[in-house]
C-alpha cells in the first residue's frame, strides 16, 4: 500500500533569500494531512541565495540531518563545531558540510546553531531533514560523514541509522536512510521487515519505485510493503527512509 506524493503538491515559501519546499507541514506551511510519516518529520528542500543563511537559532528534541546538493553550507553552533581554526575532514573547514556530506545533529536537551552561505557568487541546495527521537533530553552532539558519489552509484548506501552501522551517521531513533544514484539500467531492492514504513524521496531526475515513476521533488509513502525495488533511473538521485511504525 503506497501513496504517492507528487512534487507540486508541496508547500512552497520565498522568503528572497531562501526558497524553500516543505514536504510536511513546517512554518507558515500547514496541511494536517501532512505532518509527518512515522518519525519523520520534516524533508525541507532549501537553496540559499549567496551571502545569506540562517542567523543563530535554537533546536531542542530533534535529530536534524543536513544532505547538501550543490555549493557549500556553514555550520556554527554552541557546542564548538564550526570554530575559526577547526579542520574537520580531509583538511576541510570544521563544519562546512559540501556535496556528498551528511551532517547529524541531536539538538537534545537545546543547541543554538547558524547555518550560512558565505559564497558570494553561486547559491547553496540542501535538504535539511527533521526525525523524532526515541529519548528526550539527551545532551547535543554532532556528526558529519562523507559518502563519495562511487558509494552511492547503482546502489542504497546507508548514510544514518540509529546504531551508526556501515560508517554511517548515528541518529537518535528507530529509522535508516539510505542515499543512491540511479540510471540506465542501474537498479536495487530494500527489503523491509514486517510492519516497517518506508518513505522514498526523489530529489532530482526520474525514477521508478515499485512500479510507479517519479519525478524530481515527488516521493513515495509505503505502508505494508515487503520491498521497496528501484529502477529505470533517468539521473536520478534518491532518499529512503526506513521508518518504525
Amino acid at each position: 500500500m503506497f501513496e504517492l506524493i507528487k512534487s507540486c503538491e508541496r508547500g512552497y515559501a520565498d522568503h528572497g533569500w531562501l526558497k524553500s519546499f516543505h514536504s510536511f507541514s513546517f512554518a507558515d506551511y500547514f496541511d494536517p494531512k501532512r505532518m509527518g510519516f512515522g518519525a519523520l518529520r520534516v524533508i525541507n528542500e532549501d537553496r540559499i541565495a549567496p551571502g545569506t543563511g540562517f542567523g543563530t537559532h535554537g533546536h531542542k528534541d530533534m535529530e536534524i540531518i543536513s544532505y547538501v546538493l550543490s555549493g557549500e553550507l556553514a555550520h556554527k553552533d554552541s557546542m564548538g563545531n564550526g570554530q575559526p581554526g577547526q579542520s574537520g575532514q580531509s583538511g576541510k573547514a570544521a563544519g562546512v558540510i559540501l556535496p556528498g556530506d551528511v551532517q547529524r545533529m541531536s539538538a537534545g536537551k537545546g543547541v543554538m546553531h547558524s547555518e550560512f552561505n558565505h559564497a558570494q557568487d553561486r547559491e547553496t541546495h540542501f535538504l535539511q531533514i527533521w526525525i523524532q527521537p526515541d529519548e528526550r533530553g539527551i545532551s547535543p552532539s554532532y556528526e558529519q560523514r562523507s559518502f563519495g558519489l562511487e558509494q552511492k552509484r547503482g546502489q542504497l548506501r546507508l548514510v544514518a541509522s540509529k546504531d551508526g552501522a556501515q560508517d554511517s551517521v548515528l541518529i537518535h531513533a528507530d529509522a535508516k536512510l539510505y542515499a543512491g544514484l540511479f540510471d540506465g539500467s542501474e537498479q536495487a531492492q530494500l527489503n523491509l521487515a514486517p510492519g516497517r514504513l518506508a518513505y522514498v524521496h526523489l530529489i532530482r531526475g526520474g525514477l521508478t519505485v515499485n512500479g510507479q515513476r517519479l519525478s524530481g521533488g515527488d516521493a513515495l509513502a509505503l505502508r505494508e510493503e515487503t520491498a521497496i525495488e528501484l529502477s529505470a533511473g533517468a539521473d536520478a538521485e534518491v532518499l529512503v527512509f526506513d521508518l518504525a511504525p
